[in-house]
């Protein structure tokens, strides 16, 4: 009885002390009547008051280069700047060369500036000098060159090395899913994207996930996760980056008004995403408004002088009947593309499809059946099946143009100028029943695929005229055996 009492009187003491703390607190905050109110608004003035300060612009670069996302070309030069400083009198910090080969990068490719990479390589190369066991940062960074380079070869040893040294690494399986994907491996890039996806969610991560899902040809799905990806992205070099890819895909199913729409608020979220404003040039050609197109194309190349830019306003040129701008357009690609072989980049496919076009096809299937060889992607297969078309060898040329499209084949990409160039390499092979379905594909995927490409397709669509009920299957039935 006189413990219960005692335990009772020690109940009402705490009681008491509590309620005096409550009041204490209550007073303390003014404008709060209730203890409850106090402590949950405490904490959140608290943390509205005195806010981190934001991280300095090189600090910004380096989580941005870590992670393996885009990163703004001021943050990365002040990056650059304090790396290279760094390093002068730490050369031992291996690290810090890593982090710096992978700027440059990431430099080069944001300018297309090829110089930047013997310096990437140099500096990669000394953080595997000073440290070669276990180095996965400076690993990621030589897939990463290797990547910017087109060597996909390259990249993929690069990459599987840095796995080896660190498994967990999830920055590393894009670098394969670019690596693979280059080399038309589609069940390697299948793995890799499901073991990414178990190691890692975010922005970058479904920005990822969506190219692969556009190589499948699920465009859908690839589209909802770019719109995820830029809507959780904070930093605007990265959301620009996934909008413009959102753009891009908006673009190759023909919605120019989406097309457009994305690339103008990536070029608003960072005004360096040149890559978004040539896609703004692609968009406002098929709208028919060619003086903001030519302006839009010319302010990409004055800053990135990409020769894939090149190659897209000079055929602009040419469909508006201007062959001798055109004409510059291409020369200036070829000096580009040397430009960029001396920084070790593998330029064949672009330059492969402009002597298709617009130079000697004999030359263009010579290069491009080198980089088959070298490494045989969905888009080597469907260029070189078109410079084959173009040299006047069709038989040859269906094969690789099948293997671009097919699924069967590994071609799952819905590309409205895959299926042009089979249509009409069908065509010419008297293949009119497939030539007239693959035609008729291109321009219902995309009917604005090309300024060139799409008049051409339109007029082969028109002379091979209406099925006929009957004979057109049978006859097809027939060579098709042959």
């Amino acid at each position: 009885m006189t413990n219960a009492r005692d335990r009772a009187a020690t109940e009402r003491k705490r009681a008491r002390r509590s309620r005096v703390t409550g009041w204490l607190v209550a007073g303390a905050v003014v404008g709060c009547g209730a203890l409850g109110g106090v402590l949950m608004l405490w904490p959140f003035e608290r943390a509205t008051a005195v806010r981190p300060p934001a991280p300095a612009p090189g600090a910004q670069a380096l989580t941005a280069v870590t992670a393996g996302v885009p990163a703004s070309l001021p943050d990365l030069a002040v990056l650059i700047g304090e790396r290279e400083t760094f390093v002068r009198t730490h050369p031992r910090d291996a690290r810090s060369w890593a982090v710096l080969g992978t700027a440059y990068v990431e430099q080069g490719r944001r300018t297309a500036d090829a110089t930047n990479y013997p310096r990437a390589e140099q500096a990669l190369r000394t953080s595997l000098k000073v440290r070669a066991k276990g180095n996965a940062e400076a690993l990621d960074g030589m897939a990463a060159l290797a990547n910017a380079r087109h060597d996909f070869r390259a990249a993929r040893s690069w990459g599987e090395a840095a796995l080896r040294a660190d498994a967990r690494r999830w920055t590393t399986y894009p670098l394969l899913l670019d690596a693979y994907t280059g080399l038309g491996d589609h069940k390697a890039t299948g793995r890799t994207l499901d073991a990414l996806l178990e190691l890692r969610t975010g922005p970058a991560v479904m920005a990822r996930a969506a190219g692969v899902y556009r190589d499948r040809g699920w465009r859908e799905d690839a589209a909802a996760a770019l719109s995820d990806a830029a809507a959780r992205s904070t930093a605007p070099a990265e959301r620009a980056a996934w909008l413009e890819r959102a753009g891009q895909l908006a673009w190759e199913r023909g919605d120019l008004t989406d097309a457009l729409r994305h690339f103008q608020e990536a070029v608003r979220v960072d005004p360096d995403q040149r890559a978004a404003q040539a896609g703004q040039g692609r968009a406002l050609a098929a709208l028919g408004r060619t003086t903001e197109a030519l302006n839009a194309y010319r302010v990409a190349l004055a800053r990135q002088p990409s020769p894939q830019y090149a190659l897209e306003l000079g055929e602009l040129y040419e469909s508006l009947g201007l062959g001798q701008a055109a004409r510059v357009q291409y020369d200036l690609l070829r000096d580009r593309v040397r430009q960029e072989e001396a920084g070790g980049v593998d330029d064949e496919l672009v330059l492969g499809v402009l002597e298709a076009d617009h130079g000697e096809p004999a030359v263009a299937v010579r290069r491009l059946r080198a980089e088959w060889r070298r490494q045989p992607g969905i888009a080597v297969a469907d260029a070189l099946g078109w410079a084959l078309h173009r040299d006047g060898k069709d038989k040859e040329a269906l094969r690789y143009a099948t293997a671009a499209t097919d699924k069967a084949h590994g071609g799952g990409v819905r590309s409205a100028s895959y299926a042009y160039h089979r249509g009409m390499i069908e065509r010419e092979l008297e293949r009119y029943a497939p030539a007239r379905r693959h035609l008729q594909d291109a321009l219902r995927i995309n009917p604005h695929f090309s300024p060139l490409g799409v008049p051409l397709a339109r007029a082969a669509l028109a002379a091979l005229g209406e099925p006929p009920d009957e004979d057109v299957p049978v006859m097809d039935a027939k060579r098709q055996r042959r």
